[in-house]
């Protein structure tokens, strides 16, 4: 078996079959299949202040697994982070997946990293793989979906009004796509407020963003085939950016899958319901221009109980729960 590097900008057959073993490692569980534009660019590039490296192990010429190192470079610069790490089930308890995690270990402090993050299912096979490494739990989350076509959009309209009333003093604005230019700067200043969100046990700090950063973010986005479709609150007395909430849809991979990107709400602007506020409207507008995407993704940690409690509101269901490890090199 060989671990080689990936060339992103040599057409090759290494990439797609590694795609192929991530699709057939997502076999039997809920939810949607990650398309290959996506996943390469998400193993390419990931989605702003990352620097980043993909490898493949290889055997008689046929992909058995891979990982890309995301290596984060204006925060959190002692931490890597390792996304799309599998092997394929026909391939496993043969130590292809102990051989890629020391590779990775290898390559994480050649960067002067840490400690390694990873998200795996929470079954019984990766959790064990991952105690057996010496990696530690940080965080739970959950995946929960909205069925859009099924949801008691009566229920959700009289949530909404009365919200509207406790947000009395803030407007809403929305756009698809790429943010205005004019509003880069309010969308900078809001990503700040992500760091509120629980961490647990992660072993990280608050991401850092600037201009330049934001929108980074929006190229690789845009990279990925995907139309963000967004949610702004303003308080209308002094003009500061509230809130934001966004939804995604592919443009390139049609799918009955939407999927829930950030939501925020900055602290001196809490307590207004502008959340649900929010996240009600952008997906009642979503749902009116995308008729094809049936369901919408999401993922909380478990420990963020007042987004939860919002997702429930609207009739988000549990799908399934994810581990988040942190590995100290």
């Amino acid at each position: 078996m060989r671990i080689e590097r990936i060339d992103f900008t040599v057409p090759g057959r290494r990439v797609a079959e590694w795609h192929a073993t991530h699709l057939a490692s997502e076999t039997g569980r809920p939810g949607p299949l990650l398309g290959l534009r996506r996943f390469t660019v998400m193993a390419e590039r990931g989605w702003s202040n990352q620097y980043t490296e993909a490898w493949v192990a290889e055997e008689a010429g046929r992909v058995l697994g891979g990982y890309s190192l995301h290596c984060p470079t204006t925060d959190n610069t002692h931490v890597c982070e390792l996304h799309f790490f599998v092997v394929h089930p026909g391939h496993r308890r043969r130590g292809t997946g102990s051989a890629l995690l020391e590779h990775a270990g290898r390559r994480a402090r050649v960067h002067g990293r840490e400690l390694i993050l990873c998200g795996a299912p929470a079954d019984e096979a990766t959790t064990a793989f991952a105690a057996s490494a010496g990696a530690e739990l940080g965080i739970v989350d959950t995946r929960r979906a909205l069925d859009l076509r099924a949801a008691d959009w009566d229920a959700l309209d009289g949530m909404r009004a009365a919200a509207v009333r406790r947000a009395a003093g803030y407007r809403l604005e929305r756009w698809a796509g790429a943010t205005p230019r004019g509003l880069v700067p309010d969308m900078v200043e809001l990503m700040a407020g992500m760091n509120d969100a629980p961490q647990d046990d992660l072993e990280i700090e608050g991401s850092r963003w600037d201009a330049e950063r934001y929108l980074a973010s929006e190229a690789a986005t845009e990279a990925a085939g995907l139309l963000a479709y967004t949610t702004f609150a303003r308080h209308e007395e002094t003009g500061e950016p509230a809130g934001f909430t966004q939804l995604y849809a592919s443009r390139e991979e049609p799918e009955d899958w939407g999927h829930q990107g950030d939501t925020t709400v900055l602290a001196a602007h809490r307590g207004h319901r502008l959340g649900l506020l929010m996240k009600i409207e952008n997906t009642s507008w979503f749902h009116g221009r995308e008729p094809a995407v049936r369901h919408v993704l999401t993922w909380n940690a478990d420990s963020n109980t007042h987004m939860v409690a919002i997702n429930d509101l609207m009739g988000f269901v549990a799908l399934d729960t994810w581990h988040f490890w942190q590995l100290r090199l």
